[in-house]
């Protein structure tokens, strides 16, 4: 391993990961130097470097959080493209009070039967032959 923080996100993480290594014999190489966590030095340092990797990891997390808080405000981070325009919503919306709503309308507008979060909240009802499944790939013939 060349760092800590590749290895385990948390403290109780490497914690865990080093105590399944005592208990095969296996002691761990990072970034050249040799650590025996059966030992007192060992099981000092290797806390140590985990503290530091969890508060780099936390530090990183921090900064992206920000960053992404700025160009939001922005106007640079949009977020992921809706499937449906207002337009084409709205048609979907005004299909669905009509009674005219099917599922033969979906496929002109590329949204999935079974994807309840990409189609319009109004137009979405759990089919009253069957309890709702999870969402799986249907199988192909």
């Amino acid at each position: 391993m060349t760092k800590l923080n590749r290895l385990a996100r948390s403290v109780a993480d490497a914690h865990d990961i080093a105590n399944e290594l005592t208990a095969r014999a296996v002691k761990l190489n990072l970034g050249g130097s040799i650590y025996d966590p059966t030992n007192s030095m060992g099981t000092l340092l290797f806390t140590v470097l985990a503290m530091v990797a969890e508060f780099e990891a936390d530090l990183a997390r921090m900064r992206t959080r920000e960053g992404m808080k700025i160009a939001k405000a922005e106007g640079r981070l949009r977020g992921r493209k809706p499937k449906l325009n207002a337009r084409q919503e709205a048609h979907l919306v005004a299909l669905h009070k009509a009674g005219e709503h099917t599922s033969a309308e979906l496929p002109g507008h590329d949204l999935a039967r079974r994807r309840p979060h990409v189609t319009p909240a109004c137009c979405w009802t759990w089919p009253t032959a069957r309890r709702p499944r999870p969402f799986l790939r249907p199988s192909r013939p």
